[in-house]
């Protein structure tokens, strides 16, 4: 590149100078202060080998023009044509910012004719690199000028809006020093060096930013990595881009090896080893850069976009017809909970219609009128409900009738906790459902009823209803979840330990409830008081399943094999498995831990398979009990070795000195909606978080069952991972499986059965999807470089950056329409089981998914949610 500047037209001693330039085009000229009408020519060259564009400029005071152009064609006219326009800023500065303008654009072109034959810039190429280069989405600026105009006039002082508020200004809210960057970067190219600019320049900065062509997204992006707007990138600016990145997408690890990945792009862009990359470079790697794809055929294709129209939601102008549909549909979803629930409501009804014609026929009714009616009916079915909600807690009872019978194609076994809670509403309303029947009571009532409350029926009755409030109340999610901001002193009263010994107040209660019901004033021959008839079963059955559990747990020891302490605050734990312990996937267990506390008993799902040789859980801490349990085996935990995963483990063997750990007592298994797997062909596995601990345990059953098909192909048929088994073959031929979590750390769960599915699972069986939602959504400009190094990383170490692993992770949360959509084109005419466990956000939309694309697809998705 040159810069030729020559004589001026008034000046006729100015000399004519040459002089080579290597970086940006940048002029310091200055018009002299003492001659107004002075004037200048400036010819810059570019030069590209052995080709030359030539601009001259003529500048006379505040103008400037072109004066020639050689070398050039079309798109080099128009990027002249820039200088043209009259500077709002000193001429020598302007003129400067539009060299620099030109020569970079210009650098561009000449970069893309000496790509013409090597990168494939088509229109589909583009628009895909287009997508993963995105300053503006839905989150930031997609509102437009107007939205952003009224936020400069709240933040802006003085008219001038500064760098620290640029980024909440155009809503980019959650990445302000990402926004910091582009603003520097947006400022260089203006030559701006204050950190306030005036909204004329904040519309110039969002009209770049917005702007949808390939060229100046790239270039862009491009400038926020060239701090001293050299025209080339070196490795140390990549290194602090990357950082910068890693730490608005929330990548920590990414973070501590910048200069490792600094390293692996210039590896890669720079193979000259000339020490800088150009715009060329990063332009290469956008349009030749793979995308994650379904990979569907041409087939495939076609019924994907006949699924797209048939999805198309339709509104139904009938409103009579729409809401038949909407019934209809309803029933079709629910009719096991509703024959349940209105057989509960028919019996109830029946036994509070049966007490009230009977008093209503006696004497007594004469003088207590519709109060002894009242009271009776609602003590009748009282009595129905303290009988029958301890039948929903049965455990082992349930577990046996959902997995030895065939009931559960009518009864919904997995909703037994929330009966139990519409139990617990029923008998809420027995207790106090004469309140609002006052005025229908005899007219002759006495002044007072302390003469009632001292006696047995009395006082035992209001022992009950205050020890029934308590455990109500505490049992309530805002409390047992400690989601209220009460006081100190207040919230050590809730949480899950005051639920769960509130809870344990029914011993009494039903102690207090038997001695109300013998205590009769109406009634005096005891057949005739019935409470005792009602909850002899129910108190038996549950009785003997405390015993099981305390006769199990005894005999059932486990020694810990290994204890390792995950980022999130998640602890994995390692057990022998007992002699005769047998379990599905999805199933869990109770854990009673006496250092912590000898009552209480915690479920946690099962994650090692039924194959394996050992049994393992994973503990989130979320409350005071798991948290007092990690930080008892924490103590006995030292940091991992460089080849272990964890922030601190503890392996025991059996010749080592044992540490001393605590008693670990187990109960169970227990059947849980998971467990249903076998059931399908395919499945679709979705897990949140930590609710991905039954799904694991699936995968790694189907995991086990394709190693042993492989080993054993004539030893005979294989069921759940255990050779030899004689029982029908393994069900589940496909299963998709898609983890979204929101902290990097956590891919070290499972890291180890993530990378043993994508070394064994030769056939793709098994299809993994990870989801990290604290990056960006991928197209989104703040995490573009972070998609560039995972690319670079896979394709040569096969190593993924984010999740550590071999699978792939994908940014932002997944589509879920996306994910039936694939489901259903690749598995038309079949039954595909939907598992999720986690939290309850996204339950609405996976369960309305499944019945739409059931309803308008040949695949039918049964969905299935985990409780505990």
């Amino acid at each position: 590149m040159e810069i030729e500047d020559k004589a001026s037209e008034h000046g006729s001693d100015s000399e004519r100078s040459r002089a080579g330039f290597s970086g940006p085009l940048v002029a310091n000229h200055r018009a002299s202060k003492s001659n107004s009408n002075s004037s200048s020519r400036r010819s810059a060259r570019f030069k590209d080998e052995d080709c030359y564009v030539e601009i001259t400029l003529d500048v006379r005071d505040d103008a400037v023009l072109v004066h020639n152009i050689k070398g050039g064609d079309a798109e080099a006219a128009l990027l002249a044509s820039r200088l043209e326009r009259r500077p709002s800023r000193p001429l020598g500065s302007q003129l400067s910012f539009k060299l620099r303008q030109v020569s970079q654009e210009l650098r561009r072109i000449t970069s893309s004719n000496r790509l013409a034959g090597k990168v494939d810039r088509t229109k589909s190429s583009a628009a895909r690199a287009l997508q993963g280069l995105q300053f503006i989405d839905k989150n930031v600026g997609n509102e437009g000028w107007h939205e952003i105009e009224l936020r400069f006039a709240e933040l802006a002082v003085n008219g001038m809006l500064h760098k620290s508020r640029f980024g909440q200004c155009i809503g980019m809210n959650e990445s302000s020093e990402f926004a910091a960057e582009l603003f520097d970067a947006l400022a260089r190219r203006r030559c701006i060096t204050t950190p306030t600019i005036s909204k004329a320049e904040l519309r110039e900065f969002w009209e770049q930013v917005s702007d949808t062509s390939f060229d100046a997204r790239i270039q862009t992006f491009f400038d926020m990595v060239d701090k001293n707007a050299g025209g080339r990138i070196t490795e140390e600016e990549v290194k602090e881009i990357i950082t910068i990145s890693a730490s608005a997408n929330k990548l920590s690890k990414i973070q501590e090896h910048a200069e490792e990945y600094a390293a692996l792009i210039m590896e890669e862009l720079d193979p000259d080893n000339l020490g800088y990359i150009e715009v060329h470079n990063l332009e290469m790697l956008l349009l030749q850069a793979p995308v994650h794809s379904t990979h569907l055929g041409s087939e495939s294709r076609v019924l994907s976009q006949m699924l797209s129209q048939k999805l198309v939601p339709t509104q139904e102008p009938n409103p009579v017809k729409r809401w038949y549909r909407g019934l209809t549909y309803f029933v079709e979803d629910n009719w096991k909970r509703i024959w349940v629930l209105a057989l509960w409501l028919a019996v109830c009804g029946g036994l509070f219609a049966w007490k009230f014609l009977q008093y209503k026929h006696r004497a007594v009714y004469h003088v207590m009128g519709y109060c002894v009616t009242t009271a009776k009916g609602a003590a009748e079915t009282l009595k129905f409900n303290m009988a029958l909600i301890l039948f929903p807690v049965c455990r082992n009872t349930i577990t046996w009738l959902r997995s030895r019978t065939k009931l559960g194609a009518a009864v919904p076994f997995d909703d037994n906790i929330n009966f139990h809670k519409v139990i617990a509403l029923g008998v809420a309303i027995g207790v106090g459902e004469y309140e609002p029947l006052k005025q229908f009571f005899g007219e002759n009532r006495p002044n007072n009823y302390w003469w009632f409350v001292k006696g047995t029926e009395g006082w035992t009755g209001v022992v009950i209803v205050v020890l029934m409030a308590i455990a109500y109340t505490l049992a309530q999610p805002w409390f047992r979840r400690n989601r209220l901001a009460l006081p100190k002193t207040i919230k050590k009263l809730t949480g899950f330990n005051a639920f769960w010994y509130s809870h344990h107040l029914f011993v009494i209660v039903y102690i207090l409830f038997i001695v109300h019901g013998y205590f009769l004033y109406l009634s005096k021959k005891w057949y005739k008081k019935t409470t005792w008839m009602y909850l002899a079963a129910p108190i038996t059955l549950y009785a003997c399943e405390r015993l099981i559990r305390v006769f199990r747990s005894g005999h059932k020891t486990v020694r810990i094999l290994k204890v390792a302490v995950y980022p999130g605050n998640v602890m994995a734990l390692h057990m022998s498995k007992p002699q005769g312990f047998k379990y599905t996937s999805g199933q869990y267990i109770l854990v009673n831990c006496s250092a912590v506390s000898p009552f209480q008993w915690h479920p946690f799902s099962i994650t090692s398979a039924p194959g394996d040789d050992y049994l393992s859980i994973h503990i989130r801490t979320l409350g005071d009990w798991t948290s007092q349990l990690k930080a008892v085996f924490s103590k006995v935990c030292q940091p991992p070795t460089s080849d272990q995963s964890g922030l601190l483990r503890a392996d025991i063997a059996k010749g080592d000195n044992r540490p001393r750990l605590p008693r670990l007592l187990i109960d169970g298994p227990y059947g849980a909606p998971a467990q249903d797997y076998k059931q399908y062909d395919v499945l679709l596995l979705v897990g949140l978080g930590i609710g991905a601990t039954p799904l694991i345990s699936i995968v790694k059953d189907v995991l086990n069952n394709i190693k042993q098909q492989a080993e054993t192909t004539d030893e005979g048929i294989v069921e759940s991972g255990v050779k030899g088994a004689k029982r029908k073959p393994f069900a589940t031929r496909r299963a998709y499986f898609y983890w979204v979590t929101r902290e990097q750390g956590s891919f070290e769960w499972f890291r180890g059965v993530m990378n043993e599915v994508a070394e064994n699972d030769r056939e793709g069986v098994i299809e993994l999807h990870n989801y990290c939602t604290s990056v960006y959504e991928e197209g989104d400009a703040r995490s573009a470089l972070i998609a560039m190094i995972q690319s670079i990383q896979h394709a040569k170490n096969g190593v993924d950056i984010v999740s550590g692993t071999r699978v792939k992770t994908h940014f932002a949360r997944p589509n879920w329409r996306t994910v039936f959509k694939h489901v259903a084109v690749n598995h038309a005419d079949e039954r595909v089981g939907v598992f999720y466990c986690g939290a309850a956000g996204p339950v609405g939309e996976l369960r309305r998914l499944a019945q739409d694309f059931s309803r308008k697809t040949t695949t039918k998705f049964d969905f299935h949610k985990e409780n505990f």
